[in-house]
């Protein structure tokens, strides 16, 4: 069978890792980029490790981008981001991957689509997904952007070249409104789980907040604990469709149930003492609230970073499920939310105003990640045509 050559970069991107196209590469026809990314990755996969493919069997490590010209003035490029399904053959196009966002201002550097000098570079980032912008802030050196510097970020071995995003206006991402059934809290009536308190808010990515004692949890879990809890994963993705349903992002459970990117489901639970996935230990008072999530129905390693936005933007509702949970510090002053995950912790900036009424906006949120292109060259697909 016939190979198709097809230009690509690989990259890590804070604690994920993908694929990195231009847009000018890839078919005119958007309908045909499926079987294209699906058929890059190793998807779909029965085993679940896409061997056959760059994937990498888990929701981080199965991830594509395309970049290319901006469609909006306020802008430099286009960001299009694609999650891709392991074991299913879907990619879902309409989640934002924050983790993935730091790759996008350096590519567009290294690439030749943006110019700028040697020093600090600024480069605006129209995420198609959501409509939002955002803002990557990275050193750039020798006409490329800097890998090597002093930033160590949670999950991620050895260090980095800093690198700022901010995400403009982040609410609404997925849903159009911050608050998408207008509530602080909802009681969801689960089938098979009965009734559950939840936060659902919408920024940068549409997520469903549970505390971690409402499922039987400490929220000091791992990964693999969570995964090994058949029980637990059921009910856990009960909640979440019901909850895609009270936002309106899917029209009956089975949709809900196929779409497994958002929105996502996380459980938060107040500081207590935890170790991390190596070993080390997190005093309860280094942290403002404990976090785990599932991202494409699977226990993530670190903490998804458009989660990450999204929790800090609840921290700042007053009366929101993470918000009762954080420590008080958190609840009342306006500094960086201290998230402790199951990778360490992680520090995330949301700037969140309460208007006249109930009603909540969120201005901006920013954290730093670092980035590093770990290949470049040409990606070989089988069987298809561009």
């Amino acid at each position: 069978m016939r190979q198709t050559k097809l230009p690509a970069v690989f990259v890590r991107a804070g604690t994920s890792k993908g694929l990195l196209f231009h847009a000018r590469d890839l078919p005119a026809d958007r309908a045909r980029w499926d079987a294209l990314v699906l058929g890059a990755m190793g998807s779909p996969d029965p085993y679940g490790r896409q061997l056959d493919g760059m994937g990498g069997g888990l929701s981080s490590l199965s991830k594509v981008c395309v970049i290319g010209p901006p469609s909006r003035p306020d802008a430099d490029v286009d960001y299009t981001f694609g999650q891709v399904q392991i074991k299913t053959a879907q990619v879902d196009w309409q989640p934002l991957c924050g983790n993935m966002s730091a790759a996008i201002g350096p590519f567009a550097v290294d690439e030749g689509l943006v110019r700028v000098p040697d020093g600090p570079a600024v480069v605006r980032i129209h995420n198609t997904n959501t409509g939002k912008l955002i803002v990557a802030h990275f050193e750039v050196r020798d006409g490329v952007a800097e890998v090597d510097g002093d930033l160590e970020i949670p999950g991620v071995a050895g260090t980095g070249s800093p690198l700022r995003l901010d995400f403009l206006d982040p609410g609404g991402a997925s849903t159009g409104q911050l608050l998408p059934t207008g509530n602080v809290v909802d009681t969801l009536q689960v089938p098979g789980v009965g009734a559950i308190e939840a936060s659902l808010v919408d920024a940068s990515n549409a997520c469903v907040f549970v505390r971690a004692a409402d499922v039987g949890l400490t929220g000091t879990e791992s990964p693999t604990q969570l995964e090994d809890d058949s029980a637990l994963m059921h009910r856990l993705s009960a909640i979440r469709i019901e909850a895609s349903l009270r936002m309106g992002l899917a029209a009956d459970a089975e949709e809900a149930a196929r779409r497994t990117a958002v929105p996502f489901i996380a459980v938060v639970a107040p500081p207590t003492d935890s170790v991390t996935l190596s070993g080390d230990a997190v005093p309860a008072a280094s942290v403002d609230l404990l976090a785990r999530a599932l991202s494409n129905g699977q226990p993530h390693r670190a903490l998804p970073l458009g989660v990450s936005m999204c929790m800090a933007t609840a921290a700042r509702i007053g009366g929101s499920v993470v918000n009762q949970v954080c420590a008080v510090a958190a609840r009342e002053g306006g500094g960086p939310l201290r998230i402790g995950m199951p990778s360490g912790v992680l520090q995330v900036a949301a700037d969140v105003k309460q208007l006249e009424g109930d009603r909540w906006h969120v201005e901006s949120g920013g954290f730093y990640r670092t980035q590093r292109r770990l290949f470049e060259g040409t990606l070989l697909v089988r069987g298809l045509g561009v």
